[in-house]
């Protein structure tokens, strides 16, 4: 079995590093209290936000994030500081990947920052979580063609567009890990023939059942749009 694993927000705990960086940069978020909070919910109430406020807010969000990115960017080897997001797993895939004489290819699409090479610091911290040299693909394109040209029989990612492109693009069955309920998300995926778990470690547990992985064919009906597909679930 060839199987292809994401890294950030599958794997790696990206969203916690993010928020450290955003708190030091700007101050930690939502630290008013209760009743300063209904204050304000009553004065918004009384003056309904006008579109040059909501867009002032969006360039000031747009503007906060480019500077996190900067300082990620800036950070030396920042990939290989992450924390896993679910420790051990990592160890354990490779050991059943042993087993079962799977292939898994490890598959991302990070910026550069200082330091060493974006896969070169991802194959030190996969290295450091326990397995052993493992194959990093560092991807510019669409999570489907790679899955394609890697005749990938799986792939597990956090991302629904990420699998709607599996789905659109190749044979390959996609695993999309949802941590926290959201069933219209998990209906609207099990729709398109993509399998739901909420953890790496219960993806594995599944990939080792017989017949996990039967063959998906490709489908014949219009792919619709994400929005459409999996509303909200897939920012």
């Amino acid at each position: 079995m060839r199987i292809g694993i994401d890294l950030d927000g599958t794997l790696a705990d990206l969203a916690s590093a993010w928020r450290a960086i955003d708190e030091r940069l700007f101050g930690p978020r939502g630290t008013a209290s209760v009743a300063t909070q209904d204050e304000r919910d009553a004065d918004e109430a009384a003056t309904p936000t006008t579109g040059a406020t909501r867009l002032a807010g969006e360039r000031a969000e747009q503007r906060r994030r480019l500077e996190v990115w900067r300082a990620i960017r800036s950070t030396p080897d920042f990939w290989t500081t992450l924390e896993p997001l679910e420790p051990g797993v990592v160890r354990r895939l490779h050991t059943v990947a042993l087993e079962r004489r799977w292939e898994v290819f490890f598959l991302t699409q990070r910026p550069a920052t200082a330091g060493d090479t974006v896969q070169r610091q991802t194959q030190r911290w996969l290295v450091a979580q326990g397995f052993d040299q493992p194959s990093v693909l560092t991807l510019t394109g669409s999570r489907g063609a790679a899955a394609a040209a890697l005749y990938l029989d799986v792939l597990v990612d956090d991302l629904p567009r990420n699998c709607l492109d599996v789905v659109a693009e190749s044979r390959c069955r996609p695993f999309l890990v949802l941590p926290k309920p959201d069933e219209a998300t998990a209906a609207s995926a099990r729709r398109l023939d993509v399998t739901v778990v909420s953890s790496v470690g219960e993806a594995i547990d599944r990939l080792q059942e017989p017949e996990a992985v039967g063959g998906r064919t490709r489908s014949r009906r219009p792919v619709l749009s994400l929005a459409a597909l999996f509303g909200r679930g897939g920012e």
